[in-house]
């Protein structure tokens, strides 16, 4: 399996500079805050949204740099996604991230909530200072969408009426608005015409479901200490994705757990159980792929190079990776 240390050669530079001004720009001024900012810089992701940012700058500036903006935006996004989490980990009361304990799990909910607030806070000045209105507007949707996307799964908990095509939409706004609008933007950035960086939103979209169809299946398939959280975790929150979703269809009595929540003993493994007995996890599987091919396919507005390279094979990554 290829690893993002090979497929974000290009960018590595690049990287390496993010994460040094991630923390001046995170920067607080309360000492608590900073200590939060800080875990969160110094927890070990793998840094996948900004480095797509900075692939589709360096594959559409070619012979020119990338600009001040490029890695502004790049810093932006992932300023925005971490923002996410830590609500996120909040909101599904999880202990850890990554095998290393979550922001409300230390320093508590409160600091928690309000780190996140202060992130998407700083994101959104910096925005507003790349002084290019259709970019505002591209990343300003993101935080719109993942407040949907949040609302959405809250109000869907334990719901086993849920359809495939509501869980996309779900997915698209929580993990696919970030990754298409931020590549949009970046092109956009890099003076395209309308349609590549249409074709450019497109991979974006479509390479995250595939990323997050992906997730949803190793929340079932990958021991707790690779995946960094518990095993099942989602399905015991009343989270219902794809493979639960599928396995519904063969396995009736999956319905009757999740209505019931879980409440009797040996609920949630027989539940896990069901799942992985079942068909779910494989049909998830082709529609993970099904979303990888369709990304691939809108590179084709773009011209060889190697960040071009790491563009495509990012999409079999996404389908291929073990946590």
């Amino acid at each position: 399996m290829t690893s993002t240390t090979s497929l974000f050669a290009p960018v590595d530079n690049d990287l390496r500079l993010l994460t040094e001004n991630l923390k001046k720009l995170v920067g607080a001024r309360h000492r608590l805050l900073e200590a939060a900012a800080e875990h969160l810089f110094e927890a070990g992701g793998k840094r996948i949204r900004p480095a797509i940012v900075l692939l589709v700058s360096r594959a559409t500036m070619l012979d020119r740099e990338i600009t001040q903006r490029h890695r502004r935006l790049a810093e932006i996004t992932e300023m925005i996604h971490t923002a996410s989490l830590v609500h996120d980990d909040v909101i599904d009361e999880a202990e850890l991230r990554r095998n290393v304990p979550t922001v409300h799990s230390i320093f508590g909910n409160q600091v928690a909530v309000l780190a996140g607030d202060f992130l998407f806070a700083q994101a959104s000045w910096y925005l507003a200072n790349l002084d290019n209105l259709e970019v505002v507007k591209l990343l300003s949707e993101v935080i719109r969408d993942y407040a949907e996307g949040e609302i959405q799964q809250a109000m869907n908990r334990f719901n086993t009426n849920l359809s495939i095509d509501a869980y996309l939409e779900k997915s698209y706004y929580k993990t696919a608005s970030l990754i298409a609008n931020s590549s949009k933007a970046a092109a956009l950035l890099s003076d395209v015409s309308p349609e590549v960086a249409e074709q450019l939103y497109m991979y974006g979209r479509d390479l995250g479901l595939a990323f997050q169809i992906f997730d949803d299946i190793l929340d079932f398939t990958t021991e707790t200490k690779i995946l960094g959280k518990p095993a099942g975790s989602d399905l015991i929150s009343g989270n219902i994705t794809a493979p639960a979703l599928y396995a519904m269809e063969e396995k009736p009595y999956l319905e009757v757990l999740i209505e019931r929540e879980f409440s009797q003993e040996g609920d949630i493994e027989q539940a896990l159980s069901l799942v992985r007995e079942s068909n779910g996890i494989e049909r998830s599987r082709e529609l993970a792929i099904e979303r990888a091919k369709l990304a691939v396919q809108h590179l084709s507005c773009l011209k060889p190079s190697q960040s071009f390279d790491s563009l495509a094979e990012l999409t079999d990554y996404a389908v291929s990776r073990l946590y």
